[in-house]
């Protein structure tokens, strides 16, 4: 009984070291080199997460995915920032160090995402969403929007603001403060907008025409942040 024993277990032992060795060929040896699964970091297109309000300004191409003719672009000065900036200007030369800074840094996706922002921003205002404007403002300055927010709803006043278009968007102001590099972007909109009070009248803007608007924003991100969201760090209303 005793042999019949050990001749189970060596055939046993001789089948488990069989199954290891054909799977050790298949799937190889881990080196500790291996690449992760999934990148965070890798360069894909800017998309809006579904259930995220968090609006991502994309920057530009990295070095895999740029075009052959970009680094002839950069190197004509004169060229780079036409039709954002004169040449020689201070946003120009503004917008030299925050390219310097961030290195990832593309003004026409910048622009395009800053719009993108700044409608959001704007309804989710007009609509008391804190959730988003969390999402896509500096704590301070979303602490100003939500004190509006929190004494527009003690009077018991509702907003209405829909967007008819954003005719222009310009840069007015580029710099880099420490490691954060900031962009001052003109928005000049079209809106309907209307105040509300607790009777459902009217008691500002009008629920009926269209409002020429015009909003200074400060955009920001950390230059040294693997983090590729800009945030709203200062407004003013222009003139």
């Amino acid at each position: 009984m005793q042999d019949v024993f050990d001749i189970y277990t060596i055939i046993f032992l001789a089948l488990a070291v069989f199954i290891f060795l054909r799977l050790r060929s298949v799937l190889g040896q881990r080196t500790g080199r291996e690449r992760p699964p999934y990148d965070p970091y890798a360069a894909r297109e800017p998309v809006r997460p579904a259930g995220d309000n968090v609006v991502q300004i994309p920057n530009r191409p990295t070095e895999a995915t740029r075009k052959p003719d970009d680094a002839a672009a950069e190197s004509a000065p004169v060229e780079r920032w036409k039709g954002i900036a004169e040449a020689g200007s201070a946003v120009a030369n503004g917008l030299d160090a925050v390219a310097v800074a961030d290195r990832s840094f593309d003004v026409n996706h910048f622009l395009t995402g800053a719009r993108a922002a700044y409608e959001m921003i704007v309804t989710a205002y007009a609509e008391g969403d804190r959730r988003t404007l969390r999402n896509l403002l500096s704590r301070e300055v979303a602490e100003g929007f939500e004190a509006a927010i929190t004494e527009r709803e003690k009077r018991g006043e509702t907003v209405e603001s829909r967007f008819v278009s954003i005719d222009k968007s310009v840069i007015t102001n580029a710099e880099v403060r420490g490691r954060s590099v900031q962009l001052t972007v003109r928005f000049q909109s079209k809106l309907v907008t209307a105040t509300r009070n607790k009777a459902g009248e009217v008691i500002e803007g009008n629920a009926e025409s269209v409002t020429d608007v015009t909003d200074v924003w400060t955009f920001a991100r950390d230059a040294s942040s693997r983090d590729p969201n800009w945030k709203l760090v200062a407004t003013e209303a222009g003139q």
